[in-house]
C-alpha cells in the first residue's frame, strides 16, 4: 500500500471514530450523565482534530479527497461503550504504527507520530482533549 492510499484510509477511520464518539456524547448527554457526555466530547474533537490534520496533509501531498459523508460508526450502549471505545483505539493505535514503518517524508512522519501519540493515550485513558494545535 502506497502513502496516499494508507493516509486515506487513515482519514476515514478517524472519520468513523469521530461519528462514533459524537454519539455516544449525544447518548451521555440523553441520560443526564454531563461527565461523560464532556468525556466523549473531548475524544471527539481529539479525533476531528485528527481528520482535519491528515485532510490537510493529503491536500499539501497534491491528493485529492474522498468523499466520506457515507461513512458511520457502530454504535455501543452506555454499558458496553469503554470496551467499544477501548478496541477500537487499539485498532487506531495498531493502524499509526504500522503506518510509521512505511516509507514517508518527515513532515508526514511527524503528523503520524503525533497522532500516535494522542491515540495511545486514548486507549490507555479513554480520555480526550491530548492534541495540541
Amino acid at each position: 500500500m502506497n502513502l496516499i492510499q494508507a493516509l486515506h484510509e487513515a482519514r476515514a477511520a478517524e472519520k468513523e471514530q469521530a461519528l462514533f464518539y459524537r454519539g455516544l456524547a449525544a447518548q451521555a448527554e440523553d441520560r443526564g450523565d454531563a461527565d461523560l457526555s464532556q468525556r466523549c466530547n473531548e475524544l471527539h474533537a481529539d479525533e476531528q482534530h485528527h481528520l482535519s490534520r491528515l485532510t490537510a496533509r493529503l491536500l499539501e501531498l497534491g491528493a485529492g479527497l474522498a468523499d466520506l459523508d457515507h461513512l458511520s460508526a457502530e454504535t455501543a450502549g452506555m454499558e458496553a461503550w469503554e470496551a467499544a471505545a477501548r478496541a477500537r483505539e487499539e485498532a487506531e493505535v495498531l493502524r499509526y504504527e504500522q503506518l510509521l514503518k512505511t516509507g514517508m517524508d518527515d513532515a508526514t512522519r511527524a503528523l503520524i507520530g503525533e497522532i500516535l501519540d494522542t491515540e495511545r493515550h486514548h486507549a490507555e485513558e479513554l480520555g480526550g482533549k491530548w492534541t495540541t494545535a
